[in-house]
């Protein structure tokens, strides 16, 4: 029968579903967390839906479905744009190269039991410090996005992420304390660095330019950032593009660490 011709597997078949796997894997990973993602789940669920038709050979619903997926890609480039700009740069990111990041990229078919070398509990009593005296800061934390074209715009560092450091460096009369800082693993390998800043209209007013830096810099890569408010000494964690709510330090400290390992 021609309906059970597709049981007909060939090795090309078996790579081809690992390979759509993997890019559906990568694009859930860019949309998940944000509103984008029930796009991205609807869009799935059309294309399951054209191709069921096509196997069982309904001509009508199935042309009707593959026009709206034709017409319709336009408007999703439109619509993931960020994170299309994510994913491309994180295909021709220079890091993706280096041995180490490129087993990174495939820690998914690994065990949970992964951990980040990134002091993340050292990053986080720096910026509880810093807020309590109201010391503005900004960090940036790189992860499969090479930040290369950040580090360039500030000055080059090579120090291990300590929170002694991390007060020094945006200590109020410190020479390196304007601009960003930005954290590879455990180095900071640049201070005093310009972010793109964010023309997001929905961002609150009482976020002044160094939480829009946040914001801009989550936006064009996969990097997080946590900003210390001078006003109010608040910590804002920022993740493509958003600010990520919080109870409490404990659970910051566990949600980086998190997002450091996925």
């Amino acid at each position: 029968m021609n309906f059970l011709n597709f049981l007909d597997f060939k090795i090309t078949d078996v790579i081809d579903i690992i390979l759509v796997a993997v890019l559906l894997y990568y694009i859930y990973k860019l949309v998940r967390g944000s509103v984008a993602i029930n796009i991205f789940i609807g869009i799935v669920i059309v294309w399951a839906l054209w191709k069921l038709t096509e196997l069982l050979e309904m001509k009508m619903i199935s042309s009707m479905v593959g026009g709206f997926m034709n017409i319709g890609l336009i408007a999703l480039i439109i619509v993931f744009q960020q994170e299309l700009r994510k994913f491309l740069l994180m295909i021709g990111s220079t890091n993706f190269a280096n041995k180490r990041n490129f087993v990174k990229h495939f820690k998914f078919l690994k065990h949970k039991a992964m951990t980040t070398d990134t002091d993340v509990d050292a990053i986080i009593s720096a910026c509880d410090k810093m807020g309590k005296s109201k010391t503005g800061a900004i960090l940036v934390i790189e992860r499969a996005n090479s930040l290369d074209f950040i580090k360039s715009t500030g000055d080059k560092m090579n120090i291990e992420v300590t929170q002694p450091i991390l007060e020094s460096i945006f200590y109020k009369n410190s020479p390196l304390h304007d601009g960003a800082a930005v954290i590879v693993n455990n180095t900071i390998v640049a201070t005093r660095t310009i972010l793109p800043v964010s023309k997001e209209r929905t961002i609150p007013l009482r976020f002044g330019l160094r939480h829009r830096a946040a914001v801009g810099i989550t936006e064009k890569t996969d990097a997080l950032a946590l900003v210390v408010s001078e006003e109010t000494g608040i910590i804002s964690y920022i993740k493509n593009g958003e600010f990520v709510l919080y109870k409490d330090l404990l659970e910051l400290s566990t949600i980086i660490k998190e997002d450091l390992i996925s």
